[in-house]
């Protein structure tokens, strides 16, 4: 989406880096929340797909291993970037593996706080996408800013969701996330309110061809009446793949208005 936005100032190789330095934190927090559950044993009785430390298909310290493997392959490809743009971006990729080990590691894990949400806005959501602007041309913009809110919401919807089916047993073990703290009505109520948040917000980004994503809103709406219906647990599984394929389907979309507009 941020390549889409530069348009003509648009630098592939800097895209590409920008591409492998947040794949690899993705890859990396999420075998860091496979290792820091599985280790406190609050993915022992998991709703969810199968992990791997709490299942014992990889042992705790591979899984560990993996995670920084990854961080460090984000930390040597970001620094290539902050080296040709700003030093400045050292500073943001530090905080960014702080952020994703500290998720559910460290003593007191701030995804343990209902905290969660608000991370992976930032950082999946603002940082990702003005970052990845920002190191194409150098600038950040408004416009830079409003593209990144769709991105922002949705990637919080997946982990809404994700919540969502295992608000129970996360409350049993003391796991307080915000679906937790919010309680099943609410936790639904924010999940369907940032689906319609990404809507909303790229219309707002100016030039028609925005009105695009449009288009995916029936999709949107199939996803948000199932789950205000009341599908929980295992339902919900099949309802957090489709959230990430409308994330996929929509920066896709929304790329391509961009590129015209």
């Amino acid at each position: 989406m941020a390549t889409g936005l530069a348009a003509k100032e648009a630098n592939f190789a800097m895209a590409g880096l920008a591409l492998i330095v947040s794949l690899s934190l993705q890859v990396g927090v999420n075998y860091a929340n496979d290792y820091s559950d599985g280790i406190k044993g609050t993915d022992d009785n998991r709703v969810g797909p199968t992990r791997l430390v709490a299942s014992g298909l990889a042992s705790a310290k591979s899984v560990k291993q993996a995670a920084f493997i990854a961080f460090a392959i984000s930390a040597v490809v970001g620094l290539t970037l902050a080296l040709s743009t700003s030093l400045w971006l050292i500073a943001i990729g530090a905080a960014a593996i702080l952020a994703a080990w500290t998720y559910t590691g460290s003593k007191r894990p701030y995804g343990y706080l209902g905290l969660g949400e608000i991370s992976v806005f930032l950082f999946f959501g603002l940082v990702a996408t003005m970052g990845s602007y920002y190191v194409q041309t150098e600038k950040i913009t408004w416009q830079s800013f409003l593209v990144a809110i769709p991105m922002g919401s949705l990637a919080c919807a997946i982990l809404a969701i994700n919540n969502l089916r295992d608000r129970e047993q996360d409350e049993l073990v003391g796991k307080r996330t915000l679906a937790v703290r919010l309680g099943d009505a609410r936790a639904r109520k924010l999940f369907i309110a940032l689906l319609l948040l990404a809507h909303v917000a790229a219309i707002s980004v100016s030039g028609k061809n925005t009105l695009i994503t449009l288009a995916l809103l029936p999709q949107t709406l199939v996803i948000a009446n199932r789950v205000r219906s009341g599908a929980s647990g295992l339902a919900l599984i099949p309802l957090l793949a489709k959230t990430g394929q409308l994330q996929l389907a929509f920066a896709l979309l929304f790329s391509a208005a961009l590129a015209l507009n």
